[in-house]
């Protein structure tokens, strides 16, 4: 198993294990945000998910290279190579929206799992602190297999739902690309406005970047970047696309796939005639993007303070302190999700994904491409 891991797998695609990992809790788990940024144009739906998936790669890509370059394995050290004296900016900005990331996926886990399951709220939550916590006290090695492991099961999940739903209301789908339906979407549509709903959808999930850059310290070449990033790009977008087809499927009834459905997937299951097991797997793989997305967002805090520990002359966190740590963050995103901050991150979570724009998309395509160059031009390449 150590070679395993060690050998191609940790090199091309457990970088893109873990972005896909952290990535699929926040964005994919209740189809909503496909819906948003993309399902809703319909017939023309795919063009947003193909931006989506190049910017994706591209950016993994970019990321894994400097991060090669400048052996940056913590989020803090490789902002610093691309907005220098800024870095303490884009610190807050990771804090503040870790944070709010847990406690979104926490309210829309627990009230799914209260709604399907009939279980209280809060021992699904409390399964989920403790969960994280014991991942993130045995470190890299555990979650590493962990996310890997559940990688293979949500993709086993998602393609079971798919077909179902395919196989079920499979009929719809050609209406809508032979009419070339839009519809659902309220406003002009153009192909501009769809690449562009793509672009914004990147820029709001390129924090799952950073947090899989602990597995990159395997990487010694640039094919390998770039392979993994284009392996990162795929894994991150595949589930996007197996949720606009079956959304697809409904796309003419707002009841299960419009504007005001916050869970599309629970309700295209409900439809589809998914008995009680089939819910119950679903809020099981709902739980599990919980724990993925936790786990990356809390690790890759973690590596970030261990490194600046280490630059100190001090020893890095103990087991005890970094499980510690884990559960203090998701009890306070916990309470944050019962107190009805939800309803102000609305306002609020735009702003903090045009900053991670300023942060990170802009610098990464300036001040990074200019830097491998840079680089290149030294003759320093290993191919």
């Amino acid at each position: 198993m150590k070679n395993f891991f060690e050998g191609r797998y940790g090199k091309y695609i457990l970088p893109g294990v873990l972005l896909q990992s952290v990535l699929i809790g926040g964005g994919y788990a209740t189809g909503r945000e496909i819906y948003e940024y993309g399902a809703k144009f319909g017939a023309y739906g795919w063009i947003s998910g193909l931006t989506i998936a190049i910017g994706f790669a591209v950016i993994a890509a970019l990321t894994f290279e400097l991060c090669r370059i400048f052996k940056t394995y913590d989020y803090k050290s490789f902002i610093q190579t691309i907005i220098g004296p800024l870095w303490p900016l884009f610190d807050v900005l990771y804090v503040i929206l870790m944070v709010f990331i847990i406690a979104i996926m926490a309210a829309a886990t627990g009230s799914i799992v209260e709604s399907l399951l009939g279980m209280p709220m809060i021992l699904g939550e409390v399964f989920v602190v403790v969960v994280v916590g014991l991942l993130n006290f045995y470190g890299e090695r555990i979650i590493e297999r962990f996310e890997s492991i559940g990688t293979v099961l949500l993709y086993a999940g998602y393609i079971i739902f798919t077909l179902l739903v395919l196989f079920s209301k499979g009929g719809n789908i050609p209406a809508v690309f032979a009419n070339h339906d839009t519809s659902s979407y309220q406003g002009t549509f153009s192909i501009g406005l769809a690449v562009w709903t793509g672009i914004l959808y990147v820029s709001y999930n390129i924090c799952s970047i950073p947090m899989g850059m602990f597995a990159l310290k395997r990487q010694t070449q640039r094919k390998e970047t770039v392979i993994s990033g284009l392996v990162a790009g795929a894994l991150m977008t595949i589930p996007w696309f197996l949720t606009y087809f079956a959304m697809m499927c409904f796309y003419n009834d707002p009841t299960i796939v419009g504007a005001d459905v916050a869970t599309p997937w629970a309700m295209m299951i409900q439809n589809v005639g998914g008995g009680p097991l089939l819910l119950a797997a679903f809020s099981i793989v709902m739980g599990w993007t919980l724990i993925e997305t936790s786990t990356g967002c809390v690790h890759a805090l973690i590596d970030r303070m261990n490194v600046s520990f280490e630059r100190k002359g001090k020893p890095r966190m103990s087991r005890k302190m970094q499980g510690g740590l884990t559960v203090v963050i998701l009890v306070l995103s916990l309470a944050l999700s019962q107190v009805g901050v939800i309803d102000l991150i609305g306002a609020g979570y735009t702003y903090l994904a045009y900053a991670y724009i300023l942060l990170y998309l802009v610098p990464i395509f300036t001040v990074g491409i200019y830097k491998i160059v840079k680089y290149n031009k030294k003759g320093k390449e290993t191919v």
